[in-house]
């Protein structure tokens, strides 16, 4: 075991949660020497995980949705570090959570700093590393387009009221995507590429991933025109849409769109006409659950 020693990077708006302040002082008593920093504007998180390993801390707690375990990892890998991370899921949706099997309770998920950190891989496109997944398509506006205010009211629901509100909206992107050994080209209505297995508030997009592959997940949900025509009764119907899907294992893949591509990154939008998505093995250490779904080796 390592240095009972980690630091909390919270976001700002969790500051007064008392569920999260017992957590902290429980794991206080257990002998820890548990500090913690809050997140007030944009570069925030990545400022916090500089200072704290500079400061020598063996362990990181990204502690918000899934953007804070985005910007947290993302500074933990640009900046080389050797230091492990832990989840403390506050978001809406908790998407990577919830696949990852990261109990939501704060406290039983503050208890992951003592289990064993398993060596993860991450995503990365024009720069920007990620953890779950990056989405295109409809999905990625209705993830977009859903307001604060109705996440605050619905929760996770609140995704799937904006979708069914927008579905005279619909529409295709014409894409392409190229990588070893596939290449797939036409419309499309939603795009999945990650070690996540859902997404947008409990979409589940690659219900197949896992983090420790070496090897991202694609997942394309096709669109012809008769499934534009008819996905409002196939929803309805509960008949489902997993058949459709096209999917791959693959460690990069290029994705260009004849008008632009319209991605979202984990909670943050991402634009381009050719993005290239690229796996990096092994880049963090990661405490998670020892039955974890997302451990191709369990145990």
């Amino acid at each position: 075991m390592s240095e009972r020693k980690a630091l909390l990077v919270l976001h700002g708006k969790q500051a007064m949660n008392e569920d999260v302040r017992a957590a902290v002082a429980g794991m206080r008593e257990r002998g820890w020497q548990l500090d913690v920093r809050l997140t007030w504007e944009g570069g925030d998180a990545g400022r916090l995980v500089k200072e704290a390993l500079e400061a020598g801390y063996p362990q990181l707690i990204a502690g918000g949705g899934d953007g804070t375990l985005r910007d947290v990892s993302h500074a933990m890998v640009k900046a080389g570090a050797s230091a492990s991370l832990a989840l403390l899921p506050l978001g809406t949706a908790n998407d990577f959570a919830h696949a990852a099997g990261i109990p939501l309770e704060p406290a039983t998920a503050l208890e992951l700093l003592e289990s064993e950190a398993r060596p993860v891989d991450l995503g990365e496109v024009d720069g920007e590393v990620f953890l779950n997944m990056g989405t295109g398509g409809f999905g990625s506006q209705v993830t977009a387009q859903t307001s604060e205010d109705l996440k605050k009211v619905l929760g996770a629901a609140a995704y799937l009221f904006t979708g069914l509100s927008r579905f005279t909206e619909l529409g295709a992107a014409s894409v392409s995507l190229q990588g070893p050994d596939f290449h797939w080209q036409g419309d499309l209505l939603a795009l999945g590429i990650g070690n996540g297995r859902q997404a947008g508030g409990g979409h589940v997009l690659c219900p197949e991933a896992v983090v420790d592959d070496g090897l991202l997940d694609i997942s394309i949900l096709p669109a012809p025109q008769e499934v534009v025509g008819t996905l409002r009764d196939l929803l309805a119907g509960g008949l489902g849409l997993d058949s459709m899907f096209v999917r791959a294992r693959l460690p990069w893949v290029e994705v260009k769109g004849s008008q632009g591509l319209d991605i979202n990154l984990d909670g943050e939008p991402l634009q381009g006409d050719n993005l290239r998505f690229r796996v990096l093995p092994k880049a963090l250490r990661l405490h998670l659950p020892a039955n974890s779904p997302l451990l191709s080796r369990r145990g």
